[in-house]
């Protein structure tokens, strides 16, 4: 693991992807007028770090305030890596008051956070909650929670009693400011005219005046609310002048520690209102003592407090050729006098100074060359005894050129590097856009991505207006492209290397952790490598090593330095074109080795023997090159067997560390910067082992071949990739595709994994890097730190530099594409970032054996996403093959927990089948339901369960035949039977009713039919038609018996069921069906069972005589002769029906007797007189109810006679006579007659039946009916019947009349 820490530190720059600021402007008007002669104070800045910043347990954990000043105006931002805060950053312009250099102080108290300021015209406090007085609790577990800065409009900042004006023309120099115990704001000014005033104000929550005191050497004057003359202040040396100033308290005093023009330091006691010490700092030169007096430069000085060291004093003396730092300890004597020790004496280079921190043990300092370029060390002023500098690595400025391939578009490129995460802030391209526009038009808050178009188009427009030719070849347009974009590329760098002006220093005295503070945004410094240390070092810091590190062992740690230089020779030689062709072979999969012969190829052709030379000079140095390359390799390998567990529980008081954006940015970026400089250092490694093998001997070329190149190779890869992942930018998802993935995701059991689970972006856009440490990797890496500590871990303090290390290798660990831990791509899969999951698995394809399976099943996710369905099949058959090999896809198949899974590829292939039903692919289904069939072995069961799925997925796409094959192929009877019963009906729903009754069913035959049976008697019998269905499939196999059964049952129960004209349709027509099935068949076997309903027993046990119980086990046999008299049955309720639909339902439920009254009453006789003849039943009902209706007639009106032509026209009449007009009357006597005639009686019955009901209404009889009589029946029946006329009343009283 290559963990080893340095000396040095490296720069990180946070840049947040904001394209304007959001500060809130605050405006204070303290009614100052224009300072004469128009002061102007150079641009400052400053930090501050809250006390208990360095608790873990405490709200104001890693949290601090930094501010930049530009004339009257203060920028201030409060920042903490733990949490986002809201309205964080204020504006605060305080009108016609250029701000001081250095006249920004921060002070804290129990309840406030209070900010003194100092102007050239005023001093003011703005006072503040604390934010333990901000939160109900102690614990801050939210992700974003309120600044200092939320109601700073509410801070008063307005009131006089926070403000005081200072006399006009005494701008001070410099100041210092500090709270007393009661809680007055002092703030000590050095005025151009010598001495030192301060100023006091009461405590802010307590009325009070102004009070002014001037400090000199002879006396103390003192006034309220105003200043002494300095006429009555006697002479002041110009020496005396202080430059710079800075206040301690100390006990029950406070002194005031003045660096002086003279070059004196003196000391103030605030309490005693003197100067209690003065040391000339010249004896503290060694050498330079006059030009250092002379020097006009600007000294300064700083202090530190430490129970260690007590109080230090660091003071900068400035020189032309020799400034230097000197390093002193105020002591006390016993008569409670002071005196200052000097600790030691550093010198600096020759670069401007720009500010330096003095803390317990080190200066930091900051610098600018004559390039403009920031130059930053620090150094032990305790044990250094050599004095030397330890060095920071400056991130480095964009490239001032962009190389761009032949093969790649110029806009794409320029877009590609101004948009990274590493090179350009978007206030720094939102100004050179203004610039490129002419000012026409300002930029208001835009999205990166919205930002990045309006780039591509202002530059795309200024090179259309400026064409004025019509034709162009490719490459005239390609040169006018990279002309244009390369002159916007140009006004970035220049607001670029604005904004990257160092401005300060801060040091958080509690976690160690130290920011460049920039005009345009805050750096952080980290520590550096040891192997990144070597690559880095300058050729001075490089020579001058003596061991390293990375090996105890001093020979070996000296070649290790030595073959380093030989590398950092290398890398001198391959730039330009040659490093571009590398890290194109790379993208493209091209092998390295082969990349790595070619550029060595290109470095021997160019001339560079001389090079060459020299590195085989410097190789000759290293005693054992080979022990050398291990031992660096070794250090560069992210490997690990470490259990990275996503289990590890994190403590509430952890849950927040580190994950505020300025965290993300910062560690995400610390680890592309890694990536990028290893990846170099790996390059020119290989490059510097081919070339050992063009000169080594044999046995050490087949060790460099057959190990160390193949591990350098694998390594130049793996950092290769890690670059790539920190500069690729995350897909916008919207929220209904991350639910519906989270839901396709919970079918595989995967939702609940931390992994996969979606949140709020802290960045936007953010890396994929930055999604995976924010989402996943951020709260595993804390569990892995301070997990193992139990409760110490709460009283551990934050240790910047050690924590910010680990947690950059602990999550280039979890990256490390040959470590066990598949945590990134299956973040990736949880965020639907699928593009760059393709990405990440093509680059890792030809060369990465770790996690190989798992990598084929998220890519088969991504093929999914984009509707690649073959491709992603392909991708799952692949993954299977590893299923017990890989802890993904253990877990994916459950087979952590179960421990005696006998088949895990069938539990996968299950896990899969379930991903693709829930997407809705059922032709991906059933291939792999297919494949997996063989994985089942002899296990019914599954077998079973995979040829159900098949069954269903080809019933639903419509592949009839194919589902009826699986159905056939089900090992398992009970599911057989419910694929079966699921084939039926689906097929009848769709009326698919060919391919179900042409089915063979072998062995399934009494399957199919009960199922259908019983499907057809529970369902409504007017919408399904299972009874047809079932019809049909007897015919089609011969057995008619059973079709004309199942006819019979389905008439019947439309007889019972559906009592509509429809049904009685239905009902004749399924008549018509069984009696003709009956017909084909031999006489002898044309019968039917029926269970019969009029069946009665005894039950068993039943004690009580007379009681019945119906038994449904009895049945009846039926002969087609029955059959037809249910047939005529049902014919006479139809005709009944369709004449008079009325009756249609009473009609549905009648027996043949209440059939032939009904017929009768509606006067349908022909249907009355078959139904009659059918069941054997006497005609009297007829030819009464017909003599009924000819007395009607008779007797009736016009009425009667139109309405007897309906019923009269559905009977069969008797010929008609065309010789004189018929009525209604005459035909309805005519039919009486016809059917008297036709239908012959015993003994003149139906004769008699007619002449009583005529003679019952005192009808005569007509002459025709008795000749009727005489014809059939004889003369003495005629008699007997005319005596019966005779018998009448009527008739008698006619005779005797």
């Amino acid at each position: 693991m290559a963990a080893i820490l340095e000396r040095s530190f490296i720069e990180i720059c946070g840049f947040e992807r904001e394209t304007v600021p959001r500060f809130r402007d605050v405006t204070i008007n303290p009614g100052a007028s224009a300072p004469p002669g128009g002061v102007k104070y150079p641009d400052s800045a400053g930090g501050f770090s809250y006390e208990d910043s360095g608790k873990l347990l405490s709200v104001t954990s890693n949290r601090f305030i930094h501010w930049s000043t530009s004339g009257d105006t203060i920028q201030l931002v409060e920042q903490s890596l733990d949490v986002n805060l809201l309205n964080n950053a204020i504006r605060l312009k305080i009108l016609q008051c250029p701000l001081l250099p250095g006249g920004v102080h921060i002070h804290e108290t129990l309840n406030n956070v209070i900010i003194l300021i100092v102007t050239s015209q005023s001093v003011h406090r703005l006072v503040l909650p604390h934010p333990t007085n901000m939160y109900h609790s102690e614990l801050v577990t939210e992700l974003q929670v309120q600044s200092v800065f939320t109601d700073v409009r509410r801070a008063s900042v307005q009131d006089a009693a926070h403000s005081y004006m200072l006399p006009p023309g005494q701008s001070p120099i410099t100041s210092a400011a500090w709270l007393s115990p009661h809680g007055h704001a002092h703030f000590a000014l050095a005025p151009p005219s010598g001495g030192i005033t301060v100023v006091t104000l009461p405590p802010h929550d307590q009325q009070g005046s102004v009070s002014v005191l001037e400090l000199k050497q002879s006396s103390v004057i003192q006034r309220l609310a105003g200043w002494m003359p300095t006429a009555i202040r006697g002479e002041q040396s110009p020496s005396d002048l202080a430059v710079s100033l800075s206040a301690w308290s100390l006990d029950d005093d406070t002194f005031l520690f003045t660096m002086c023009q003279d070059l004196k330091l003196r000391v103030w006691s605030y309490k005693e209102q003197q100067c209690v010490l003065v040391t000339d700092l010249l004896d503290f030169v060694p050498a330079g003592r006059e030009e250092m007096r002379r020097s006009q430069g600007q000294h300064r000085l700083r202090l530190c407090f430490s129970p260690s060291t007590g109080l230090c004093v660091a003071v900068h003396l400035t020189a032309p050729s020799n400034s230097q730092f000197c390093v002193l300890q105020l002591v006390a004597s016993d008569n409670s006098r002071y005196s200052l020790e000097h600790i030691s004496t550093h010198f600096s280079t020759q670069e401007t100074l720009v500010d330096f921190v003095l803390t317990a043990t080190e200066i930091w300092g900051l610098w600018v060359d004559e390039d403009n370029q920031t130059v930053m060390k620090y150094t032990n002023f305790e044990h250094n005894v050599a004095a030397m500098w330890n060095q920071v690595f400056a991130q480095p400025a964009p490239e001032e050129e962009v190389h761009i391939g032949p093969d790649q578009d110029p806009r794409e490129t320029y877009l590609d590097v101004l948009f990274s995460p590493l090179r350009f802030t978007g206030a720094a391209i939102v100004k050179a856009l203004q610039i490129y526009r002419r000012g026409t038009e300002r930029i208001l808050d835009l999205t990166w991505d919205s930002l990045k178009k309006e780039v591509t188009l202002t530059v795309e427009n200024e090179l259309q207006s400026s064409v004025t030719q019509f034709e162009f070849t490719q490459e005239d347009y390609r040169v006018l492209q990279v002309d244009f974009w390369s002159k916007f590329y140009a006004c970035c760098l220049q607001y670029q290397e604005a904004l990257s002006t160092p401005l300060a220093l801060h040091v958080n005295q509690a976690t160690a952790m130290v920011c460049v503070l920039k005009k345009g945004f805050v750096s952080f410094l980290l520590p550096c490598f040891a192997v990144d240390h070597l690559y880095l070092s300058s050729e001075e810091h490089l020579f001058s090593e003596e061991d390293t590190p990375i090996s105890e062992d001093p020979e070996l740690g000296s070649d290790v330095v030595q073959l380093v230089q030989c590398v950092r020779l290398v890398g001198e030689c391959v730039q330009g074109d040659m490093a571009c062709e590398m890290d194109r072979a790379l993208d493209m999969l091209l092998s390295p080795e082969r990349a790595t012969e070619q550029v060595l190829e290109n470095l021997l052709a160019n001339g560079s023997d001389n090079l060459i030379e020299d590195i085989n000079n410097q190789l000759q140095e290293v005693r054992n090159p080979l022990a050398a390359m291990t031992a660096l390799l070794r250090e560069l390998d992210l490997e690990t067997d470490m259990e990275m567990s996503q289990s590890l529980s994190v403590r509430m008081s952890l849950s927040q560390l580190y994950g505020s954006s300025v965290s993300v940015s910062v560690v995400c970026q610390a680890l592309c910067q890694t990536a990028m400089s290893r990846a170099l250092l790996c390059r020119d490694i290989l490059i510097l082992q081919h070339l050992y093998l063009r000169l080594g001997d044999n046995v050490s070329s087949l060790q460099m071949q057959q190990d160390l190149i193949p591990r350098c190779c694998n390594l130049l890869c793996c950092y290769h990739l890690l670059k790539q992942l920190s500069q690729t930018f995350t897909s916008p998802v919207p929220l209904d595709t991350l639910d519906i993935n989270l839901q396709h995701l919970s079918v595989l059991k995967l939702s609940d994994s931390p992994a996969v689970l979606p949140s709020r972006s802290v960045l936007n856009p953010q890396t994929v890097v930055e999604l995976f440490y924010q989402n996943v990797a951020r709260k595993l890496i804390v569990a892995q730190l301070f997990g193992q500590r139990g409760a110490e871990a709460s009283q551990t303090p934050l240790h910047w530099p050690q924590l910010i290390s680990s947690v950059v290798t602990l999550l280039s660990q979890h990256l490390w594409p040959t470590n066990p831990s598949f945590l990134f791509p299956e973040c990736l899969m949880g965020n639907c970032q699928y593009t760059q999951l393709q990405e990440y698995v093509r680059l890792i394809g030809p060369w990465c054996q770790a996690n190989v399976g798992s990598c084929r099943f998220v890519l088969g996710q991504a093929y999914l996403a984009s509707g690649e369905g073959q491709k992603a099949l392909q991708c799952f058959q692949e993954a299977a093959e590893v299923v017990k090999e890989e802890e993904f896809l253990m877990r994916l198949t459950g087979l952590e927990e179960e421990t005696n899974t006998t088949a895990p590829r069938l539990s996968y292939y299950n896990k899969v089948l379930q991903l693709l039903e829930d997407i809705g692919l059922p032709e991906l289904v059933i291939n792999l339901a297919t494949l997996a069939i063989s994985e089942a072995g002899t296990d019914q069961r599954r077998q079973a369960a995979l040829w159900t799925r098949i069954f269903k997925h080809h019933l639903d796409l419509g592949h009839n035949r194919e589902a009826y094959e699986a159905l056939t192929q089900n090992p398992e009877h009970s599911s057989q039977l419910d694929c079966l019963r699921q084939l039926v009906v689906v097929l009848c729903e769709r009326a698919q009713l060919h391919d179900l009754v042409q089915f063979p069913y072998v062995n399934l035959h009494e399957e199919v039919v009960s199922i259908i049976e019983s499907r057809a008697r529970a369902v409504d019998l007017m919408t399904h038609n299972y009874y047809e269905l079932l019809y049909a499939f007897h015919i089609n196999r011969h057995n008619y018996r059973k079709a004309g059964t199942v006819m019979f049952e389905y008439s019947m129960r439309l007889g019972r069921e559906v009592r509509t004209l429809r049904g009685l349709q239905k009902q004749v027509d399924c008549f018509l069906a069984a009696l003709n099935c009956l017909r084909l068949i031999r006489p002898e076997y044309a019968w039917i069972v029926q269970p019969s309903s009029r069946a009665a027993v005894s039950r068993p046990g039943q004690t009580s005589p007379g009681k019945l119980a119906w038994v449904s086990r009895q049945i009846e046999i039926l002969e087609l002769k029955d059959v037809e008299k249910e047939y005529v049955l049902a014919r006479c309720r139809l005709t009944l029906g369709q004449h008079e639909p009325a009756c249609a339902a009473i009609a549905g439920g009648a027996s043949a007797v209440e059939m032939v009254a009904l017929l009768v009453q509606s006067g349908l006789f022909d249907s009355a007189i078959l139904l009659c003849h059918t069941f054997s039943l006497p005609l009297t009902p007829i030819f009464e109810g017909l003599t009924f209706k000819c007395m009607k007639l008779q007797y009736g009106g016009e009425q009667s006679q139109n309405e007897a032509w309906n019923w009269l026209a559905a009977n069969q009449l008797p010929s008609l006579i065309t010789t004189k007009e018929s009525s209604a009357t005459d035909e309805a006597w005519r039919l009486l007659a016809a059917y008297l005639e036709k239908h012959q009686s015993q003994n003149a019955q139906y004769h008699r039946c007619v002449i009583n009901r005529l003679l019952s209404h005192g009808v005569p009889v007509p002459d025709w009916l008795v000749n009727a009589c005489k014809v059939n029946y004889g003369h003495k029946s005629a008699c007997r019947m005319q005596q019966f006329r005779l018998r009448t009343p009527k008739l008698r009283c006619a005779r005797e009349y």
